[in-house]
């Protein structure tokens, strides 16, 4: 089924993206335990884009696995969502921005577990328990951070003001998706809106951060259309499987 395809690939895509970007942290975390921590989270991330893109091609049916579509496409054949490939920048960003995904991240895999599709039923399981723990340690940081010192709460402000104008494409619908929430493979994104809404506005009160009131909003991650930043990422991160294509380790 084309849809189901395109729908498993653009969740494997906002996987494998983040992770990636999570692992550029490796080594040069602000303290150990935090290195360690960004580097098991970014690791949790590629094994569920492991497990989704492997299936994703499964979907397709033309003999792609795992690696060829996480390595071998073009950039505007990416789908993941544009807030997940913007750069790192300082610890407080890289927070902010995981935070953000994983406050829409938790209430999704709930729902994904009630899909008809039983393989994304058991991901969405798997899944869920890496995820509650991405966000309680994401929330966590953010309140610290933002109720902490004066630096430290420009900073964490600063990250919100930039990345809430990419928050609205984390509930995008389109005809794929319509097509799967009226055959219950996948869920609405409406009430899962609600939660997310809800868990960000509680943790910005407790960390003293104000939603930017402005209404910029991006989206284009979903149809390929990708800012400048993910093609550098694909350079780095597809090097070695298009130098010496086929190797296996």
């Amino acid at each position: 089924m084309t849809a189901l395809f395109e729908y498993t690939l653009r969740i494997g895509d906002d996987s494998l993206i983040l992770g990636q970007r999570l692992s550029e942290w490796c080594g040069h975390g602000p303290i150990l335990e935090e290195d360690i921590a960004l580097t098991n989270i970014a690791l949790d991330l590629i094994g569920q884009a492991t497990t989704l893109l492997n299936y994703a091609g499964e979907c397709e049916g033309k003999g792609r696995d795992g690696d060829a579509l996480a390595f071998l496409r073009f950039d505007r054949e990416y789908k993941n969502l544009l807030l997940l490939e913007q750069p790192n920048g300082d610890f407080g960003s890289t927070i902010m921005r995981q935070f953000l995904f994983d406050a829409f991240r938790k209430p999704y895999f709930e729902a994904l577990q009630k899909s008809t599709d039983s393989t994304l039923a058991a991901i969405a399981e798997k899944s869920l328990k890496e995820t509650r723990y991405h966000l309680k340690h994401s929330s966590e940081w953010v309140i610290r951070l933002g109720d902490g010192t004066e630096e430290s709460h420009n900073r964490v402000q600063e990250a919100l003001d930039d990345l809430w104008r990419y928050t609205d494409e984390l509930f995008f619908e389109d005809e794929i998706d319509q097509e799967l929430i009226q055959l219950g493979i996948a869920p609405a994104m409406d009430t899962i809106r609600t939660i997310w809404y809800q868990t960000v506005t509680g943790i910005f009160e407790e960390a003293t951060l104000k939603i930017p009131t402005n209404n910029w909003k991006y989206a284009g991650g979903r149809k390929g259309m990708h800012s400048e930043h993910l093609g550098y990422m694909l350079a780095e991160m597809q090097y070695m499987q298009r130098s010496y294509p086929n190797m296996e380790w």
